[in-house]
């Protein structure tokens, strides 16, 4: 009996250094050359710049130094989003089971069409060619069975690759990978398993999963031994609505700054995301405080509030509280990035109505008056005191979709 749980149908397709790319699109000099987008700190680095060493994250300076002859040039992130939708219209175009990750990556179900297209290798080659040929971009793609596999084929694959991994020789592709490649092994669990002779993806599959687990933990350590075993039963999933929303700004220049300058940053994405839920009619539990360091290490401090909702005051007062704990480190290390998620999502309608103890009415109506006049005179026809004369970075572009917060 044949196992159609051994075919091919998961494709996991990349753009190639989406924002340089789009760069060197647009412009026929950049083409060839170390392209750099952004000022302070490098958001997007061609390959030809990536020859030299620079990545995403780094400072400019640095990235100068290593790269001298780069041309750097400033974000422009009405472009990529334009860039991305045609992008996403190939993909839904090519087929309805699509689930995007990122502005420039998704996942294909293309198993059901063997019989209308051909095999999903064949589906794929057509998804690279046109691509290039409606959006004038190069994209690398992974053929597998499964999510995980294809996501690390198309990264062994880059720059502009397709890469198939023949089911029956999986383990001949993974194992000797390593052991980063793992959907989940940073810096410091690399560091871990290393220190424990864990080296590649093979020898991470054949510990047992126990001792796996005093390494790094339970729950990662069932993730990690699962995925070095090729279990990834994940279907690609489409039409679910966002389990959170988030928004981050890169910050340029220095990277030591003020608990007020920090604050002003917090504040604008506060109130970016809080009216994205309320656009989607959204509201949320959990609050997460994302940081990177002048070091470019990461850092993440979160809290959890005992209603959900999506009030701008409620969520900017739990934010402040997690900045204030956090910058006596951010002080010392400075910041680079700094970026705000709102998780636990439900529906608004699932908000259990109280007595108004603590004020939200109040700030449901200030929302709501405020939401009513940016809708008809535009998002700068009301800010925040604190934002007044700031400018608070620039904010890095997610997923686009018809609707804040949907998903």
């Amino acid at each position: 009996m044949f196992d159609h749980g051994r075919m091919l149908r998961i494709l996991h397709a990349d753009l190639d250094s989406f924002f340089a790319s789009v760069e060197q699109r647009d412009d026929a000099r950049l083409r060839g050359r170390p392209v750099i987008v952004g000022p302070g700190v490098v958001m997007a680095a061609s390959y030809e710049a990536r020859a030299f060493g620079v990545r995403g994250g780094m400072g400019a300076r640095e990235a100068r130094r290593r790269c001298p002859q780069a041309v750097f040039v400033p974000a422009r992130f009405s472009a990529y989003v334009e860039a991305s939708r045609a992008v996403f219209e190939v993909f839904s175009d090519t087929t309805p089971l699509v689930e995007g990750l990122s502005i420039d990556e998704a996942f294909l179900d293309v198993g059901g069409l063997r019989r209308l297209v051909g095999p999903p290798e064949e589906v794929a080659r057509i998804l690279r060619e046109r691509v290039r040929r409606e959006v004038g971009l190069p994209i690398s793609v992974g053929v597998a069975r499964t999510k995980y596999l294809a996501k690390v084929a198309s990264a062994v694959s880059k720059p502009d690759g397709l890469l198939v991994v023949d089911p029956e020789r999986e383990s001949e592709f993974l194992h000797p990978l390593p052991v980063e490649r793992l959907w989940g092994v940073g810096p410091v669990t690399s560091a871990r398993l290393r220190a424990d002779g864990i080296s590649t993806v093979g020898q991470l599959a054949a510990v047992q999963e126990a001792h796996l687990g005093g390494l790094v933990g339970a729950a990662a350590g069932q993730h990690l031994w699962a995925l070095a075993n090729l279990m990834d039963p994940r279907p690609v999933q489409t039409g679910r609505r966002r389990s959170s929303i988030g928004s981050q700004s890169a910050l340029g220049g220095s990277a030591r700054r003020s608990l007020a300058e920090l604050d002003a940053v917090l504040v604008g994405l506060v109130d970016r995301v809080a009216r994205r839920l309320r656009s989607g009619e959204r509201i949320g539990r959990t609050f997460t405080l994302r940081l990177r360091f002048g070091d470019f290490e990461r850092a993440t401090r979160s809290a959890t509030i005992p209603r959900s909702t999506a009030s701008t005051a409620a969520w900017i007062e739990t934010g402040r509280a997690l900045l204030r704990a956090a910058y006596p480190m951010l002080e010392e290390r400075g910041c680079t990035l700094l970026g705000v998620t709102i998780s636990g999502l439900v529906e608004a309608g699932a908000e259990q109505l109280e007595l108004d103890l603590f004020g939200q009415d109040v700030d449901r109506a200030v929302d709501g008056a405020v939401d009513r006049v940016r809708d008809r005179f535009g998002s700068a026809a009301l800010t925040r005191g604190v934002l007044v004369g700031r400018r608070i970075g620039h904010e890095m572009p997610t997923l686009p979709d018809s609707g804040p917060a949907r998903g």
